[in-house]
């Protein structure tokens, strides 16, 4: 054997035994699936997600729907096969494990971390709504139950639905105009509207659940076009005022922006 062919003969033994390893050794990866969806002017567990105490609600119709993914834990034994299989399924996203599990590495620690992402959003949720309507948290008090969601993602799905329940679309009609809409995003106290993670997954899981309608951070418009459901119509948010002026278009059959 020439000194070339032994060479390749060695290198060729490294390339089979990497991947060999590869194959069967965890990789830093998470599967994420389309996940549930709630209607944030409904009900949880027999107790209404929004309670507003201090100011006069309204009988709200239609839907608004927070999306969620499901994702293997921070535990879970990803494979390379699982990682392949996953960018070959539509319905699945391979995603870096810290993307997804930012903080902890134990199931417990993640609980926990997105337990209290979930309670500042729906505290920036409520400051935004209120800062909106020009009401007083001194005189309006709300309070947000979701149970079984964690994250900041239904940051602006909350909003909306104290919004819808103060003030409709401010003209004495439905914010919703008696449609499900559906969406996602982070809110902060301004009412500036930001990115989620899995957001690719989101419009399937809306679409599933009925929504026709789908609010989407503007910046993450590229994320969920290429795959978008098929009659699910796509609106791009900057800003809380942005989503409250394209449902109130919507509602009285005007044109609204898109991605």
């Amino acid at each position: 054997m020439s000194p070339r062919a032994r060479i390749l003969a060695v290198c060729s033994t490294l390339v089979v035994a990497l991947l060999a390893v590869a194959a069967f050794a965890p990789l830093p990866f998470s599967i994420a699936y389309p996940g549930l969806t709630a209607n944030v002017l409904g009900s949880d567990r027999g107790q209404p997600v929004i309670t507003i105490e201090g100011a006069p609600t309204r009988e709200t119709s239609g839907q608004l729907r927070m999306t969620a993914i499901v994702a293997t834990g921070p535990d879970a034994d990803i494979r390379l096969k699982d990682v392949v299989s996953g960018w070959f399924n539509e319905g699945r996203a391979v995603m870096p494990r810290d993307s997804v599990y930012p903080v902890g590495d134990s199931p417990k620690e993640v609980d926990k971390h997105n337990r209290e992402e979930m309670k500042e959003s729906q505290d920036s949720a409520v400051q935004a709504a209120l800062g909106y309507l020009h009401r007083s948290p001194k005189d309006v008090k709300v309070t947000l139950r979701l149970a079984k969601v964690g994250g900041p993602s239904a940051g602006l799905m909350f909003t909306l639905g104290i919004i819808n329940k103060l003030d409709g679309d401010g003209r004495g009609g439905d914010l919703t105009g008696g449609r499900i809409i559906s969406g996602t995003g982070t809110i902060d106290a301004n009412g500036k509207v930001g990115p989620v993670g899995g957001v690719g997954l989101k419009p399937k899981a809306a679409k599933r659940d009925g929504a026709s309608v789908f609010l989407v951070p503007r910046e993450q418009c590229s994320d969920v076009t290429e795959e978008l459901p098929k009659g699910l119509k796509l609106i791009p948010v900057k800003e809380l005022k942005d989503a409250v002026s394209s449902l109130r278009a919507l509602a009285a059959g005007k044109a609204v922006p898109s991605c």
